[in-house]
């Protein structure tokens, strides 16, 4: 039991013995529709909000548990308003709610102290009001541009998919919405629930891409006496086998810590997990390579059943020449490629992907203005392929260039937005200063 829950509690209403762990969606829940909103009906009759519980914490996604206890987690509610009402309102509002709470609900507290560096704050026990309480007054749009860097009430471009990581989609979309007086929260839910049909090809293929790159690496490495090299790029295949997954599902990854959790969650888990945990456990690269042939004809049967095209080969085989079995993932990632038909989306950098293909830099994926600063690489890739494209059609030659009058433009770019990054990241010692600060 926390500490915080076993501190002595103080006589309310709302109070409850100390019970067993309570998950967070539903603790929030009822913190809500017996705390929150009826000191808003007395305090603000007749307010429109709607009240949920999405976005970062362990709670949002149901993976939560007695020690998620310890840091930025209990009763607490992202109350959204319009924003005529966060302008007018917002101030009076968290207020008002500060003197209503109960400073104990569910046999946890209500307060919450200050925030640390990185902006954690910890339940802190306190024996009167007013709390310092996390009900936290936004507007959808302000919510959406903080924490997915974009607004998808308006239409969303491209460029704004492929630059929203997964685990916020993820965020967005699951948790809860406990009232939508706004009426807006489910449908801006729905219009993420899931990446348009050929952005999401787009993506297939390049997860395909990712394991063709590397599949033949286990038994090169192995060849060469580098077993911990066999074993190190094992262990990235069966990252990216489980990623490729859920692509093949439709379903948003989340990041590392519970890609696992998640991943056991999938229809494919339960034939595919335990090969994948025997490629992991294995200690020679005949059983190495044995569990990943077998992972890779079980994916690939699974892809094929999408009924996306042609059936592929389902059948590992050496690597050209070479005696490593792999599945030629390439092979997938092009037939997959070619059933897109929107032309900007074919235009977009082969292999590249979304920002969790090629990123996987916390510093980055937790900061959308930062991971903004890479729409270049799509732009300009997108406006280098279009202009070849045109060039040709007007040369009588009707087909996309290759990747050879493509790539090294798209990859100046890459590099200029990785500049960007350093240079306007506050924590590199590259970090632009202005001459007035220095």
């Amino acid at each position: 039991m926390s500490p915080q829950r076993a501190d002595e509690a103080v006589n309310h209403p709302h109070e409850t013995a100390v019970a067993a762990f309570v998950p967070g969606l539903e603790l929030c829940r009822r913190f809500y529709v017996e705390a929150v909103r009826p000191a808003l009906e007395a305090r603000f009759p007749g307010l429109a909000h709607t009240a949920a519980l999405i976005g970062p914490g362990s709670e949002t996604l149901g993976f939560d548990a007695e020690r998620s206890t310890d840091h930025h987690w209990g009763p607490r509610v992202l109350l959204f308003v319009s924003p005529a009402d966060f302008s007018r309102r917002a101030a009076p509002i968290v207020r008002a709610l500060s003197e209503a709470l109960p400073v104990r609900f569910m046999g946890y507290p209500t307060n919450f102290g200050p925030p640390d560096a990185v902006g954690v704050r910890l339940l802190r026990p306190v024996a009167r009001g007013p709390v310092a309480h996390r009900v936290e007054v936004l507007t959808i749009s302000g919510f959406c541009r903080d924490y997915l860097g974009c607004d998808p009430a308006r239409s969303l471009t491209m460029v704004d998919w492929l630059l929203m990581p997964e685990q916020r989609l993820l965020s967005v979309t699951a948790g809860a919405v406990y009232h939508d007086g706004l009426g807006e929260l489910e449908e801006l839910r729905e219009r993420l629930r899931y990446y348009p049909r050929d952005l999401w090809l787009y993506l297939l293929a390049a997860q395909w891409d990712r394991i063709g790159q590397e599949e033949a690496f286990v038994g090169r490495c192995a060849e060469a006496g580098d077993e911990l090299g066999s074993q190190l790029v094992a262990a990235r295949l069966v990252r990216d086998l489980m990623r490729l997954c859920f692509l093949l599902e439709r379903c948003y990854a989340p990041y590392s810590k519970w890609l696992g959790s998640a991943f056991a969650q999938l229809d494919c888990a339960a034939q595919l997990r335990p090969l994948l945990e025997r490629a992991l456990a294995a200690n020679d690269f005949a059983a190495r390579e044995a569990a990943l042939s077998s992972a890779y004809e079980d994916v690939a049967a699974r892809h094929n059943a999408l009924g996306l095209g042609e059936p592929l080969t389902e059948r590992v085989s050496p690597f050209w020449g070479r005696p490593y079995l792999v599945i030629h993932a390439d092979v997938f990632a092009a037939a997959t490629r070619a059933l897109i038909q929107d032309p900007a989306v074919r235009a977009l950098p082969i292999g590249v992907g979304a920002i969790d293909q090629f990123i996987d830099n916390v510093g980055v994926l937790s900061r959308p203005t930062l991971g903004r600063r890479l729409a270049g690489l799509f732009t300009a890739a997108e406006r280098l392929t279009a202009e070849a494209c045109r060039r040709r059609a007007v040369c009588g030659q009707n087909r996309r260039p290759s990747m050879p009058q493509v790539v090294p433009a798209a990859v100046a770019r890459i590099t200029t937005s990785l500049r960007n990054i350093i240079r306007f990241c506050p924590c590199s010692p590259w970090s632009f200063r202005p001459a007035s600060s220095r």
